[in-house]
């Protein structure tokens, strides 16, 4: 039993919230603040939290007390109240990654999801595996898992077992993915996200030299070159497109409401029929089954849970369907994701209206070219795209590239493009532009009232 005490500055985050409610379960003394706390936004949310017996309070300091330790994520500046506090007591303090990092590395088996994208998805795909296959894991992640959604635990981003078969997502964004040591390692792809691709090289390098086994995705030209230069009996290969993975996709099938395949491994062949669409999520299965099995689990095993995955929230998730409309709501915040989103669907029939927002401004001065690229190139003739401003909190970033900025480069490549500074205003275009056989899409990150927005439109259109 942990019996220590924290407070989660800004504990309403994806990250955070998961953390939390594990050490909670573990027996550790948890509070916390957050802004949208203060601000009145996802209400829901934060009285999830309290029914875990956890305390709230407003993010002006009033909350610490004595003897607590301080955690933060990196998008807690040193300037918040929290932190001033925090530094007036003495307090203890740790990034949010640096606590996940000593759960997972005290852990006797540890699993440790990176990669610019599937990271989500691949965590949850194994944590379920894993529980169905009563190994009774916990689980960390930052979006929530279907499969674990109870009215007790509507927002299940974590699932508490047993502390020493630990699963978790981990992230390159601020360099903290050098503090894990896990026992499986599962790469998943690299794109520009957050940092230079030199640097995320370096990073993803480092991950996988830490670990007992490198899951690698052979289809990814950079994750095939880094598990190149891992020594060979460590490496475990997937994909669908390599003669030598270890795990091979075959007969690959994409479905509107899912895809089929098979696993070659071993000698032996097993089908997996998934429920979430898209070749990117037949890969991010392969990449569970491949890391399932360095824990034990037979193959056919997991290929018959991931039958009865039933995916995550904000993960082309169909939100509904009203009037012929269907509304659906999407993560897809940096080039990589968005291409896998309009990929798969376009590949069905349907005109797309689409708003994304874009999650601040910092990201689109990294990679607004490519932003820009990824929209044009996916999106058809009759296609329409919406952008409100980008998600801002206040602080200190840059703000000369914006969504206008944005907007004017997707236009110039061809794609039909609006910019709308208001979101509600984009609501009420959708609303009125939505015709039977259309699909909406919502998409972007760091922002829990888009899932809101989308089932809003869902109601309204019906």
């Amino acid at each position: 039993m942990d019996r220590q005490a924290y407070f989660f500055c800004g504990i309403g985050g994806s990250g955070m919230l998961p953390l939390a409610s594990i050490l909670r379960a573990s027996g550790a003394k948890v509070a916390g603040s957050d802004r949208s706390l203060d601000a009145g936004r996802t209400a829901p949310k934060f009285d999830y939290l309290r029914s875990l017996d956890i305390d709230l309070f407003p993010q002006d300091g009033s909350g610490l007390r004595p003897g607590e330790t301080l955690v933060t994520s990196a998008a807690v500046e040193d300037t918040v109240p929290d932190v001033v506090r925090a530094n007036d007591l003495g307090l203890a303090q740790m990034r949010r990654p640096e606590l996940l990092a000593k759960l997972l590395n005290q852990a006797g088996h540890s699993v440790a999801v990176g990669g610019t994208s599937g990271k989500s998805t691949v965590t949850g795909m194994i944590g379920w595996i894993l529980h169905a296959c009563g190994r009774k894991p916990t689980v960390m992640n930052g979006a929530v898992m279907k499969n674990f959604i109870t009215d007790e635990a509507p927002f299940a981003s974590a699932l508490v077992g047993d502390s020493d078969l630990f699963v978790s997502e981990v992230d390159e964004s601020d360099g903290s993915i050098a503090l894990y040591r896990p026992e499986v390692a599962v790469l998943t792809n690299i794109s520009l996200d957050h940092k230079e691709m030199a640097e995320l090289r370096g990073l993803f390098a480092g991950f996988l030299a830490a670990s007992r086994k490198a899951v690698v995705n052979l289809d990814d030209p950079e994750t095939r070159a880094l598990g190149d230069a891992v020594p060979g009996e460590k490496v475990v290969g997937y994909g669908f497109d390599s003669p030598t993975a270890d795990f091979a996709g075959r007969n690959l099938e994409l479905l509107p409401v899912g895809v089929c395949f098979d696993v070659d491994h071993d000698g032996k062949r097993h089908e997996v029929q998934l429920k979430v669409p898209g070749r990117h999520n037949a890969s991010n299965a392969l990449a569970a089954i491949a890391a399932a099995r360095q824990l034990g689990v037979p193959v056919g095993d997991s290929a018959a849970a991931l039958g009865r995955f039933e995916g995550l929230r904000r993960r082309l998730e169909t939100v509904g369907v009203a009037g012929g409309v269907t509304v659906i709501d999407d993560f897809a915040h940096n080039p990589d994701k968005i291409d896998a989103t309009l990929a798969t669907l376009r590949a069905h029939e349907g005109r797309l209206l689409i708003m994304f927002q874009p999650h601040g401004y910092g990201p689109i001065a990294k990679m607004g070219e490519q932003l820009a690229e990824s929209f044009a190139k996916a999106m058809g003739t009759h296609d329409r795209l919406y952008l409100p401003d980008p998600v801002y909190h206040g602080g200190t970033v840059d703000r000369s590239r914006g969504s206008e900025w944005l907007a004017e480069q997707i236009l110039s490549e061809g794609a039909n493009v609006e910019h709308v500074a208001d979101r509600a205003a984009i609501g009420e275009k959708l609303l009125s532009e939505a015709r039977e056989g259309d699909r909406i899409v919502i998409m972007g990150a760091r922002d829990d009232t888009l899932a809101e927005f989308a089932r809003e439109l869902v109601r309204r259109l019906g």
